[in-house]
């Protein structure tokens, strides 16, 4: 029991000594991963739309 409460307590300290985000760091953090993750998928939808394209022309239909 002494060993839980010894390792909770260095948790503890050591949580303090984090330098945590401020409310705006996190706001903007998280909107430029919303918006490189939009764009990443955008980049990838046009790059599939581009390959099925070229695999249409390439591959004869029956």
């Amino acid at each position: 029991m002494k060993r839980l409460r010894r390792y909770f307590d260095e948790v503890w300290s050591e949580l303090r000594k984090v330098s945590w985000p401020t409310r705006e760091q996190v706001r903007n953090l998280t909107v430029l991963v919303f918006a490189i993750s939009f764009v990443v998928g955008l980049y990838i939808t046009v790059l599939d739309q581009v390959f099925q394209g070229l695999l249409r022309l390439l591959t004869p239909t029956a």
